[in-house]
């Protein structure tokens, strides 16, 4: 593996992909200043931000809740909706959680806010994807997402991580770990996990209804 290589420039966030089918969202993938520029997330609409780093903690917080005090953090709401899967960058992840990521990738775009006053952003957005650097983690529940959500145009986990590499702007000298190679062998046996529910009649979208 080579040593010692640099990290490439990349924006802030990037459009991975437009209108995904069934769902009508874009979807973004980004590094750590890119998920904390709110006016940078309003120009591209994207109201739900998935946080897949264990390591790294966004304060969105700009209305704070009245029962919070000195002696407590922040708390409240944020113009966004945040959800976190807390990810290692590398090796001790199990692959449940890789293929936690991807439903609760899904999940935040099937999730029906109610018009309650303490549920502050309801509407329906774009989404962004990030970890600390935008170029493993995130790169890793996106691929995932993209070849099972839309396998027409992914039919493998490898054509949608070079899709991402390519709409991302990873640089070929960083792709040994963009993403870390343990990564994608978790999501390739989320993959295959994945599969076996299907195969065993997991209907994740009719589950609710039958409970």
């Amino acid at each position: 593996m080579p040593k010692n290589v640099p990290h490439y420039p990349r924006p802030p966030i990037s459009l991975i992909e437009s209108d995904i089918p069934n769902w009508g969202v874009d979807i973004y993938i980004g590094g750590s200043t890119g998920a904390a520029d709110v006016q940078l997330l309003r120009e591209h609409n994207i109201t739900t931000v998935l946080n897949c780093a264990v390591n790294l903690d966004i304060d969105y917080v700009d209305l704070q809740d009245e029962q919070r005090t000195d002696i407590h953090r922040n708390f409240g709401w944020g113009p966004i909706r945040y959800y976190k899967i807390g990810l290692i960058d590398g090796p001790g992840n199990p692959e449940s959680m890789v293929l936690a990521g991807y439903h609760l990738m899904r999940s935040s775009l099937i999730q029906d806010v109610p018009d309650k006053p303490s549920y502050k952003v309801r509407q329906k957005g774009n989404i962004l994807v990030h970890c600390r650097g935008g170029r493993s983690r995130s790169v890793t529940i996106v691929a995932l997402f993209l070849h099972l959500e839309w396998p027409e145009k992914f039919p493998t986990l490898d054509s949608a991580i070079a899709h991402i590499r390519d709409k991302r702007q990873l640089h070929p000298d960083e792709w040994f770990e963009t993403p870390k190679p343990m990564l994608v062998e978790l999501a390739h046996r989320a993959v295959k996990m994945e599969t076996l529910l299907r195969q065993a009649g997991f209907n994740k979208d009719a589950l609710n209804q039958d409970l």
